[in-house]
């Protein structure tokens, strides 16, 4: 598989397939994949005019053209939504919307886990399975995929204690959804999110911490600087002072 912008399909990935044909006899790729533009409120992006919007200012909410921010893996599934040959515009209500479809499949994946199966099958599950696989065969058609996928969402949400699966289809099905959900499309479970959030606001509470203690350290007032370690020591927070800094450990 060989990938670029469509604007790189005529001349350049064109006179690649002649050079290689030219020079192997082959064209030097199976398939060759083009990913379409990127707009921005409809316009395109263009830092002459300011148009233009970076992921950290789409993870951090620091853009004028976002009321808050967006995690990495909504803004994963908003892209995903449209197909990869297809012109994706952002806009603040198209990640809003995003967001709620988002967080509506990983709310039904967390109740899919509190449910139990049934003694007889009312789902046809195996059709539904093709179903994803084939929109995945058709030119990585994450659109029709993430349709299915709310299909089986409206499963989970009309379920009360049980669903209409088998204890091995409730199985097969767990499975299938995961891998379509965090393997394939790639997103990230509200855990997983939490966690990184949680890392984050250690590393910056940390930095903060270690930068009192250097600052102690350069007035001499060593009790200070010493209690600091010693306490962080006890919550079990190792600190590493070396010849580029201190750095911290768990």
């Amino acid at each position: 598989i060989h990938g670029g912008g469509m604007d790189l399909k005529f001349p350049h990935h064109e006179c690649e397939i002649a050079q290689n044909s030219a020079c192997s006899g082959h064209k030097g790729a199976q398939y060759w994949m083009h990913a379409n533009m990127l707009t921005l409120n409809g316009k395109r992006m263009s830092k002459s005019t300011g148009n233009t919007i970076l992921p950290r200012e789409l993870f951090a909410g620091d853009s004028p053209l976002l009321d808050k921010a967006f995690s990495p893996s909504v803004v994963r599934f908003f892209m995903m939504q449209a197909h990869y040959s297809s012109v994706l515009d952002f806009s603040n209500d198209a990640l809003l919307a995003a967001e709620k479809g988002h967080d509506r499949l990983l709310s039904a994946l967390e109740k899919l886990e509190t449910l139990e199966p049934s003694k007889e099958s009312t789902i046809a599950l195996q059709p539904w399975i093709d179903k994803c696989y084939l929109a995945m065969s058709d030119n990585f058609n994450t659109p029709i995929l993430i349709a299915h996928l709310f299909e089986a969402i409206k499963w989970i949400s009309t379920a009360e204690d049980s669903i209409g699966l088998n204890a091995d289809e409730l199985a097969i099905f767990k499975t299938t959804l995961h891998a379509f959900t965090f393997e394939l499309l790639g997103l990230r479970s509200k855990s997983v999110d939490s966690s990184d959030a949680h890392k984050d606001a250690l590393d910056k509470a940390m930095s903060l911490v270690i930068e009192l203690r250097a600052q102690a350290r350069l007035n001499k007032d060593w009790g200070t600087a010493d209690l600091i370690r010693d306490q962080l020591q006890e919550a079990g927070i190792q600190l590493k002072d070396g010849a580029d800094g201190t750095s911290y450990s768990l």
